[in-house]
């Protein structure tokens, strides 16, 4: 017996719904918003049919390009023999989610902004005592005290 060719075949495990997950999507899910720009993670929810991408973009990362009332845009790179192409695809909102994979890097900013702004706090103060000690200096010279 051949194997079929349609659109969805050879899915059955990887479109499933995990143990005790099963059932309708949480309203979370729907409520999330998303920007132009955001990293999101194409996971496909096999018991929703509608705007559901190719399986080949399952577990993918993506850039959202465009923002629709029930749809979401994205960029998906994709290696096609020696170049990547860049497919821009509509993938309805069950199926994304927010990307972690810049929330290292976001964390890892502010951590070092945090060290720049000490740095120069403690950089603007050791200024600050040294132009005191000058001023302290020229005073003395200008009203005639130890000169050498």
């Amino acid at each position: 017996m051949t194997h079929c060719y349609g659109y969805r075949r050879r899915t059955r495990h990887k479109f499933r719904k995990g143990f005790k997950q099963h059932g309708s999507i949480h309203i979370s899910k729907t409520l999330t918003t998303y920007k132009v720009g955001d990293y999101v993670d194409i996971v496909v929810d096999g018991s929703i049919h509608k705007g559901m991408p190719y399986k080949w973009y399952h577990g993918r990362t993506g850039i959202v390009f465009n923002v629709n009332p029930r749809a979401i845009g994205v960029i998906v790179n994709k290696q096609v023999r020696n170049r990547i192409v860049h497919k821009r695809i509509h993938v309805r909102i069950e199926h994304l989610r927010q990307s972690k994979c810049r929330a290292g890097f976001i964390d890892r900013v502010q951590e070092n902004d945090k060290v720049d702004i000490h740095f120069m706090l403690e950089k603007a103060g050791s200024q600050q005592k040294g132009r005191e000690d000058l001023n302290q200096e020229n005073r003395s010279k200008a009203c005639g005290g130890n000169q050498n």
